[in-house]
């Protein structure tokens, strides 16, 4: 019954943007009404290739040209309503422009091409800079660290779909090649029934790296029966922390590194964050938390050093950039939360829904850790 309501909300929700654009785009363009008839078969095919991406992610099992094909119509349509809204408010500010009729004409068909010559530009560039995973590596001073280390974090991979074996392949290459002391995974590992990810998954063993793996869930992976996800990631050797934590390092010049569940918990009632839990009995030593989306630093008083976080996908897509810093307190990078903590944000590894990125490239973070 979940599902359902879901996928109607998903599906309404993309109706009403579909009508917005035929509305306040399309139909105030100077071009002929047949060219106009062809848009409006090119959105109803757009949204009936979103019908089949839903279907396809979560019911039947397609193959991945066909996937690839079926995901870019959310990124294509989501594109072409920020055209629309910009075009909107331009029509509006040209109302008002003090120039003759002919020059307004001029401005007006000017403004008809250039909306749907950047919406097609930004469409294809987007899938293009989806293909490449970034390392972004910073450099984190925190009090009292007596020796250096170097954290790899990876987050919000996604498996399903796309993300497949051989795009978990060449993860695994590219964080061993950076020869970390400990790789960590920020939540949304999964994204379809665990038994339609083991050997994608089963890459995962692959990670070399002198302390370890470490990984807590994110809000997706509530989604598809979070003990089997959560049983499967143990099953690989990967240590899952449940609001608890470990020492990595030698004793004495190490740190701690607690994990909590995500706050999609308190919706579900089970798999609730409990920080005063994952803080207790950790070492006089400083204190690396793992939680999944930023606003969890809002439960953070005290006892934790810094943050590691996923969830925002640095916006995915530039605009929507703008949303996620209304439901988040921060979107990206590194930030100074106060004066005795900090948090990282991951942008994303993989990605959700289309295979399209604009400004927020995926990323794996290269963490050199360092004391003050």
């Amino acid at each position: 019954m979940n599902y359902i309501l879901f996928f109607s909300a998903f599906l309404g929700v993309f109706i009403l943007l579909n009508m917005y654009i035929s509305k306040r785009l399309i139909k105030k363009l100077d071009i002929s009404d047949k060219a106009k008839h062809y848009f409006h078969i090119f959105l109803f095919a757009n949204l009936i290739g979103i019908v089949c991406y839903m279907l396809a992610r979560y019911y039947v099992n397609i193959p991945n040209w066909l996937y690839f094909l079926f995901s870019i119509p959310i990124g294509i349509l989501f594109l072409l309503f920020c055209t629309a809204v910009i075009y909107d408010i331009s029509i509006v500010l040209l109302s008002f422009a003090p120039v003759i009729e002919s020059r307004r004409k001029f401005l007006k068909k000017s403004l008809d091409i250039s909306s749907l010559a950047v919406a097609s530009t930004l469409s294809i560039r987007s899938l293009y800079e989806a293909r490449f995973i970034n390392v972004e590596s910073i450099d984190i001073k925190i009090k009292n660290l007596k020796e250096p280390y170097k954290i790899i974090q990876i987050s919000d991979l996604h498996i399903g779909g796309l993300i497949d074996a051989s795009f978990i392949k060449d993860i695994v290459q590219k964080v061993n090649a950076l020869n970390p002391d400990i790789v960590v995974i920020t939540g949304d590992l999964i994204d379809v029934d665990v038994l339609n990810a083991k050997d994608v998954l089963d890459e995962l063993t692959n990670i070399s790296s002198k302390f370890g793996t470490y990984y807590i869930v994110g809000n997706h992976d509530y989604f598809h029966e979070i003990e089997k996800i959560i049983s499967a990631v143990k099953d690989l050797g990967i240590r899952v922390l449940e609001n608890e934590n470990v020492y990595i390092g030698e004793d004495g010049s190490g740190f701690n590194l607690a994990g909590v569940y995500d706050l999609f918990g308190y919706r579900t009632k089970t798999h609730i964050p409990d920080l005063p839990k994952a803080l207790l009995g950790k070492k006089e030593s400083p204190t690396i938390l793992l939680a999944h989306q930023p606003k969890f630093i809002k439960e953070v008083t005290s006892g934790v050093d810094l943050m590691l976080s996923g969830h925002t996908h640095g916006g995915q897509l530039y605009p929507f950039k703008l949303l996620v810093g209304l439901q988040q307190p921060y979107v990206n990078g590194l930030h100074r939360h106060n004066e005795n903590l900090q948090i990282y944000i991951n942008k994303g590894t993989g990605f959700w829904g289309p295979p399209m990125r604009l400004g927020a490239s995926s990323e794996i973070t290269q963490i050199l850790l360092s004391g003050v």
